[in-house]
């Protein structure tokens, strides 16, 4: 019986070996069945996209797929370029939020995406080339106009803090944002800046960006012209000076200025930054109440203000929750107004 079982077993397997040897594409049949390429694209990001797999269609059963030619290649790519096409947004004045950055946008580099192509680095496949494109209206090109808040197109917020008082909590914040890995901006009032310039180094070495918050918190709109002057010269010339800070920004102090204000801000190269969201922090609101307005306030482009105290001080981890929560990347307000994208990753492209 059991030889029975054995000669039975060994015709079976000679069956097969005939049948492969008779049929010798199998094996790769199978193959192609199993595998067969996707027929839809697949997006990662904007530097390097694949797409379809470059074959046309087989004329016969059997009949390998054959490469797409020069012309129909460049035909493919066109196509999908104008599918992938998102235009950039232009800078504009709002009535009630006044300048608002633009926003880049997005288009296939034709040139290294045939390149690519040609060159088979993917076998089978077209890797996408992207680029962003930059608005025809800049914000520098709206002319001296505070900005309240970034574009609503960009998924970022930025934290602002203003600091002129509030030495002994400002520790506490810096070790919030390192554990978060968040930079900030700070605004340095001159004449704290003139005092405290080693705190105001240990802030910089950690990445944060420094800007300019006049020099003695004066009411901008109730001074003289050359007083204006002198505020944001001041410590303008101490940011340089004692820090080597190329700065761009101007945050009028207690958020008082008028035009005369915003001219003068210009004629420094400074763009005037206010703020979409105040924390209202310096009357001790408490860390929980901060969070809850926030949480129903916040969205893409909105700057945040704050300053170093004890209720921003205790709300500041949970800010940083609700802001990432809601899908936002956190980046300095510098980072916010420029018309960069913000990539699927998170980080804006350098």
């Amino acid at each position: 019986m059991l030889y029975k079982k054995w000669l039975l077993l060994g015709s079976f397997f000679a069956m097969v070996l005939l049948v492969i040897q008779t049929i010798p594409d199998i094996g790769t049949y199978i193959l192609t069945v199993k595998y067969k390429p996707s027929s839809y694209v697949t997006k990662t990001n904007w530097q390097d996209e694949e797409a379809l797999p470059v074959f046309a269609a087989s004329s016969s059963k059997g009949e390998k797929q054959n490469k797409l030619s020069p012309s129909q290649l460049m035909d493919t790519i066109h196509k999908e370029a104008a599918n992938r096409r998102i235009a950039p947004i232009n800078a504009r004045i709002d009535p009630v939020w006044k300048a608002i950055p633009g926003y880049n946008g997005l288009e296939v580099d034709i040139d290294e995406t045939l390149k690519l192509a040609e060159h088979h680095l993917t076998p089978g496949k077209i890797n996408y080339v992207m680029r962003e494109v930059e608005p025809a209206i800049q914000l520098s090109d709206l002319g001296p106009t505070p900005v309240f808040k970034g574009n609503p197109k960009k998924p970022m917020a930025s934290l602002m803090i203003n600091v002129a008082w509030g030495n002994e909590y400002l520790p506490s914040i810096l070790e919030t944002l390192r554990k978060e890995n968040v930079h900030a901006t700070f605004f340095f009032d001159g004449s704290w800046l003139k005092k405290n310039v080693e705190m105001a180094k240990t802030i910089q070495s950690e990445g944060h960006e420094i800007s300019n918050h006049a020099y003695s918190h004066k009411d901008m709109r109730n001074i003289s012209r050359s007083k204006a002057v002198e505020e944001i010269s001041k410590t303008e010339d101490l940011l340089k000076q004692q820090l080597g800070v190329k700065n761009t920004l101007f945050a009028p102090p207690s958020g008082y200025f008028n035009q005369e204000t915003v001219q003068i801000a210009s004629e420094f190269h400074l763009q005037t930054v206010l703020w979409t969201f105040d924390t209202i922090d310096w009357k001790n609101p408490g860390a929980d109440r901060i969070i809850q307005r926030l949480t129903t306030s916040i969205e893409p482009g909105t700057l945040i203000l704050m300053h170093p105290t004890s209720s921003s001080k205790e709300a500041l981890a949970g800010m940083i929750r609700v802001i990432k929560n809601k899908g936002l990347t956190m980046g300095t307000v510098s980072e916010l107004l420029s018309s960069k994208r913000i990539p699927d990753g998170g980080q804006l492209t350098k």
